[in-house]
């Protein structure tokens, strides 16, 4: 039903139940190590020991390997209790590695290559009408974009160990086949395949997951240390998608299509969705809606082959400038999200719903009437004490959650994927 993510999984619970010979065990220690100073922080040697229950001898030998492989480092010193010599801190280095993230959405391809710390080391959005060059033409993109971000993550003296590729709809992560993606036209596109093709034997290890679960997984990499271990992430595009996380495990459902959020029919008798049904929530707060209620159809900002960025900026400016037709655009956007929202707190209770996408760039003009929305309609007093808010992450939600994904490996087997 669910899958750990960063902050929550304990140590080793990620690797092997039971170890059947050494290798295992030093694989499975290494992990363990390498997941209690990703997920609780620096600490000195002695108190890995006390945190994992493994004699100090066999820390010390663990973070040697560990410090080889480039995965961490020695920092400042750490004094454990009130008497004896400060130990020096290890923590998570990891410049030697390498993940990648990308997406597809209706308007772009983008790619974010981190590293085991979170830097950036590679980024580039490319504007396109996705829908109309067909999945040949956007694959081929996508491929050449994992050449260009691996020459880049090489040229940086690290090495790309595992990409994560996000697309919207319906996914199967274990044949790496797009089912159905209704906003972009696709349906049976064997997603993986066709990149493995293209890349050949330079292919990294790739990973298909659906869009708004990359999301949230990367807005849970930033609540986790708020202790925040119930959201939902609500990312707003052409298409409407949502990730949820209760417990700290994120949600998938019995196939794996929890989430699909978008398709909520809150409008019965709406507007046609590209699903085919009417009234799809995501008629009414999709990017398609903001736009055909701010903008008349000749209007530059629907022109899909301009980067969304830019013309999102041109609607904020316009808000900014207290332009009639958008802040009216933009008050009824409020109301339909606060709808949504509402029903989402209602029924799983999240401490935090997350807005994504195209959301923040207009928070400021929706927050405040989307909270009084939901304070209103949601049963449970203080809206359940939920908090709603906007992501800190930008368009890159997904493809940084792709990242996180993809790295998820080093985690659960250093030696092997760092080696």
């Amino acid at each position: 039903m669910g899958e750990g993510l960063r902050g929550v999984r304990e140590p080793g619970a990620g690797g092997p139940g039971r170890a059947s010979d050494r290798a295992s065990i030093r694989r499975t220690n290494l992990g363990l190590v390498l997941r209690l100073l990703r997920d609780r922080g620096p600490r000195s040697r002695a108190r890995i020991a006390t945190d994992t229950g493994l004699p100090r001898p066999t820390v010390t030998n663990l973070v040697a390997e560990l410090v080889g492989l480039r995965l961490v480092r020695e920092g400042h010193s750490q004094r454990d209790g009130s008497v004896g010599r400060p130990g020096l801190a290890v923590e998570i280095d990891g410049h030697a590695v390498c993940g990648l993230g990308l997406e597809i959405t209706a308007d772009y391809v983008t790619a974010v290559a981190l590293s085991l710390r979170g830097e950036t080391l590679y980024e580039r959005r490319i504007p396109l009408d996705v829908r109309a060059l067909g999945p040949t033409a956007v694959l081929e993109e996508t491929a050449e974009l994992i050449r260009e971000a691996d020459a880049a993550v090489t040229a940086a003296g690290a090495r790309l160990v595992g990409a994560a590729l996000g697309a919207p709809g319906n996914v199967d992560i274990a044949t790496g086949q797009v089912g159905y993606a209704p906003n972009i036209g696709w349906r049976d596109i064997a997603a993986l395949a066709e990149l493995r093709r293209r890349l050949g034997r330079a292919a990294p290890r790739l990973h298909l997951e659906n869009d708004a679960k990359l999301a949230a997984i990367a807005e849970y990499v930033i609540a986790s240390a708020a202790d925040i271990h119930d959201l939902i992430s609500v990312t707003g595009g052409i298409g409407v998608g949502g990730g949820i996380v209760s417990g700290g495990q994120l949600l998938r459902g019995a196939r794996g299509f929890a989430g699909e959020i978008g398709h909520m029919p809150l409008a019965p008798g709406g507007r046609r969705c590209n699903c085919g049904r009417r009234g799809c929530w995501e008629t009414m707060v999709g990017l398609g809606a903001l736009l055909r209620h701010a903008a008349d159809p000749h209007d530059r900002v629907h022109d899909a082959s301009l980067d969304v960025a830019s013309r999102l900026a041109d609607l904020r400016a316009r808000a900014d400038a207290r332009d009639a037709r958008t802040l009216a655009a933009l008050e009824r956007l409020a109301d339909d999200l606060s709808l949504g929202v509402a029903l989402l707190a209602d029924v799983l209770n999240p401490r935090a719903v997350v807005l994504g996408g195209y959301f923040p760039v207009f928070a400021d003009h929706l927050l405040d009437r989307v909270r009084e929305g939901v304070a209103r309609r949601v049963m449970a007093p203080d809206a359940g004490g939920c908090d709603i808010v906007p992501s800190t992450l930008g368009l890159n939600a997904p493809a940084r959650g792709g990242a996180h994904l993809a790295l998820d490996a080093v985690y659960q087997d250093p030696g092997a994927v760092a080696g």
